[in-house]
């Protein structure tokens, strides 16, 4: 009998079991993949930022003059860049599974079923897992939609995107989120022709609309067209392309097709009907400490629905743990986790955006700061973008941060800890930042909202 098992190895999942581990717990992971790390270290986040970080590079090379250096010929090798990747991960997923022996963690390979609220059988042909206690950590997969076959040779979701080893002359990427939008940025530096269609009114629909309105601009600078506020009727794909016919009757030829409109949770097949764990349309039912109907079986990361972040599902590992161990654990503030988009200029926000603070009746003030009055920005050769952030007027208390730029997700913790610690905008002035750094600007944005800013 196990003190825990873990069902699913990704960043809920592994973290939830080296927590246990720590507390003293006999546990074991049940993994159905070869390696550890789940979709985020294998076929997500990991690799996709390995391959934003080589069209990066590309693009720098490409703007070398600027900077006074001379290039002779470029040949950029796409292969070259997923084989990086590749290697990425590996390094990354061994990482895991020596933390999994580190911290004394059992490892089963195998598919795992509910077969009572203490019980797991495996199809591995060994013992069914007893344990006191279960979390289930299994994730979510790639979501098509109504018309769309994805046929995995012209019509792929991201994880035969990031195996593609050639760039196709011309791309259509259905779904303008984080994915799509890393993908447009990838492709479109190694020379794709690549459109965005987005059923929403506009790319990154879920963020700060003047954040989106800046990526739409940047992206016209790149070539990456778009179509927004429409959706997808079909797609037909054959031997030498695909078409895809949008609503309104136009119809995009291209060479590849990329599906990125979601994910749905991985629920089905694992005995939780029989159990009793009560499921929603967005996944397991949970309660603020990853509780499930079933006392003793907890659930966590997307298989429970949004936020649906790697780092939200290895937070709610912890607290189910803790839960679980009876400490005394605190529900997340999800409204507050961090949100990362690593497209150039990559996007990152917490918090409420301007018209969800407008929508709760709230008195907003809202302060900004362009990059273009950064020095560290204009120094490092791209000032694009801006800070916002979000104030209620009433009390000052900070409710969001937007930010578009370069490398603006290393400035997120300071205004996720802010709020959770009650630090007021109008507090900031007591902050020293130094100077000249990019962290400044959120300073800067911060004081604008109440009337204190200094270097705009």
């Amino acid at each position: 009998m196990y003190d825990m098992a873990v069902v699913g190895g990704g960043p809920g999942g592994y973290v939830a079991a080296i927590r246990a581990a720590q507390l003293g717990m006999k546990t074991v992971l049940i993994e159905k993949e070869p390696t550890l790390g789940g979709v985020c270290l294998n076929w997500g986040c990991i690799p996709s930022k390995s391959l934003l970080r080589n069209a990066e590079v590309l693009r720098l090379i490409g703007d070398a003059q600027r900077f006074g250096i001379a290039v002779g010929d470029v040949r950029p090798d796409y292969a070259a860049a997923v084989d990086r990747s590749r290697t990425v991960v590996d390094r990354t997923t061994r990482g895991v599974a020596y933390l999994m022996r580190k911290n004394g963690i059992e490892v089963r390979r195998a598919r795992a079923t509910l077969r009572s609220e203490q019980v797991l059988a495996l199809d591995d042909g060994g013992e069914d897992v007893r344990a006191q206690q279960i979390i289930l950590a299994t994730g979510a997969r790639a979501r098509s939609i109504p018309g769309v076959e994805i046929d995995r040779r012209r019509v792929l979701t991201s994880r035969e995107m990031l195996e593609t080893r050639t760039i196709p002359p011309r791309a259509v990427i259905i779904g303008g989120g984080a994915i799509g939008c890393e993908f447009a940025y990838v492709l479109a530096g190694y020379g794709s022709k690549v459109t965005v269609v987005e059923m929403l009114p506009r790319l990154l629909p879920q963020e700060d609309e003047d954040v989106s309105r800046e990526l739409e601009k940047a992206f016209d600078r790149q070539g990456i067209q778009r179509r927004t506020g429409t959706g997808v009727e079909g797609v037909e794909s054959g031997e030498r392309g695909a078409v895809v016919h949008l609503q309104g009757g136009e119809a995009l030829e291209c060479d590849l097709v990329l599906v990125a409109v979601g994910v749905v949770p991985n629920v089905e097949a694992m005995g939780l009907e029989e159990v009793g764990v009560a499921t929603g349309r967005q996944g397991i039912a949970v309660d603020g400490l990853m509780r499930t109907s079933v006392p003793g079986i907890f659930a966590i990361g997307d298989c429970v629905g949004p936020p649906l972040l790697a780092h939200v599902a290895s937070a709610e590992g912890v607290v189910a743990v803790e839960t679980a161990a009876g400490l005394e654990a605190h529900p997340l503030d999800h409204v507050q986790m961090p949100r990362c988009t690593y497209c150039i200029p990559q996007v990152a926000s917490t918090g409420y955006t301007e018209q969800q603070a407008r929508e709760r009746g709230v008195e907003v003030k809202v302060g900004r700061f362009p990059f273009s009055a950064s020095a560290k920005a204009q120094a490092a050769g791209d000032a694009t973008g801006f800070v916002k952030v979000v104030v209620d007027g009433a009390t000052n208390a900070i409710l969001g941060t937007h930010m578009i730029g370069a490398e603006v997700t290393e400035l997120l913790p300071e205004m996720v800890m802010a709020p959770a610690l009650g630090v007021t905008a109008d507090t900031f002035e007591r902050f020293v930042h130094a100077h000249p750094t990019l962290s400044e600007a959120v300073k800067h944005a911060t004081m604008d909202a109440v009337g204190l800013a200094i270097d705009i």
